[in-house]
């Protein structure tokens, strides 16, 4: 048997065995989906769980998208989330740009402190964030959902890293033209930052739009409810589990994700692409 044959076998055996996981990552999500088309799966969860349900159904999906309150949770979510992905984008692409390529002092210092804000988890910070903006007043409005994740030490970290890829050169270039820090960032590097600010759009997204913990804190009001609280709050009715209409609703809360990674998934397969590429 040649090299290439042996190489073809290989190929096919590494496909095979990404299919199979890949298979046995997305078995939950299918469930999901099937069980919101089982209409009996309100009245009791099939058991041994199955991945076609014996009697399809849109019922459980309609009830679902005729319910208002899952339509103003939508519109709650999606004012939260673009805003914060808007801000926390934007600030740490200047961030990150600030500390690859600017030269100033205790640079190091302060990249330092930015990284050390990635060992406090949220939990300790609730006491000290709820007792601010209960101070301005600011408690049952989104502001507070908004302004604390505008700083993100994970992604200042992504985007330093990927601004260090790229040449200096590019820079000093705009430099010698008379060009200033802004226009060399807005006309030089920002153009060549699509990939990474895609895949910062993805994670921030992911996170806003699935935080959980902090919005039950400062969000009493059910009209400001985002998507998580008001699939938790639908999840029991009358003390009875609605299994379908649950997941019908679980499903109907992830395809704003979905849908978003789809469109911008090549951006982020591009920036992996110019992880490689060594600034000069």
């Amino acid at each position: 048997m040649n090299q290439k044959s042996m190489d073809k076998i290989t190929g096919t055996f590494k496909f095979l065995i990404l299919l199979f996981f890949g298979i046995l990552l997305m078995m939950p999500f299918i469930w999901m989906v099937s069980v919101g088309f089982d209409r009996t799966a309100n009245i009791t969860m099939p058991f041994p769980p199955k991945l076609i349900p014996e009697e399809i159904s849109p019922f459980n999906y309609g009830i679902v998208f005729e319910n208002g309150r899952l339509i103003q949770s939508y519109i709650n979510s999606g004012i939260v989330t673009t805003s914060s992905v808007a801000l926390q984008v934007g600030a740490s692409l200047l961030a990150g740009y600030a500390f690859s390529k600017g030269t100033f002092k205790f640079k190091r210092l302060l990249f330092i402190l930015v990284l050390c804000t990635l060992m406090i988890p949220m939990e300790p910070r609730l006491i000290p964030l709820y007792t601010l903006f209960n101070s301005f007043g600011l408690l049952n409005t989104f502001w507070p959902l908004i302004l604390p994740s505008v700083i993100n030490g994970m992604l200042i970290f992504l985007c330093k890293q990927f601004f260090d890829q790229l040449p200096t050169t590019l820079r000093e270039a705009a430099q010698i033209d008379g060009a200033g820090e802004f226009r060399i960032f807005f006309t030089v590097y920002l153009p060549l930052a699509g990939p990474i600010a895609a895949t910062m759009v993805i994670l921030s997204f992911i996170w806003s739009w699935n935080d959980f913990m902090w919005p039950l804190v400062v969000l009493n009001n059910q009209q400001l409810h985002t998507v998580p609280l008001y699939l938790a709050s639908f999840s029991l009715e009358n003390g009875t589990s609605l299994g379908g209409l649950t997941m019908a609703l679980a499903t109907v809360s992830i395809l704003p994700i979905v849908l978003l990674y789809l469109f911008l998934q090549r951006y982020i397969i591009q920036s992996i692409a110019l992880s490689g590429v060594k600034g000069e």
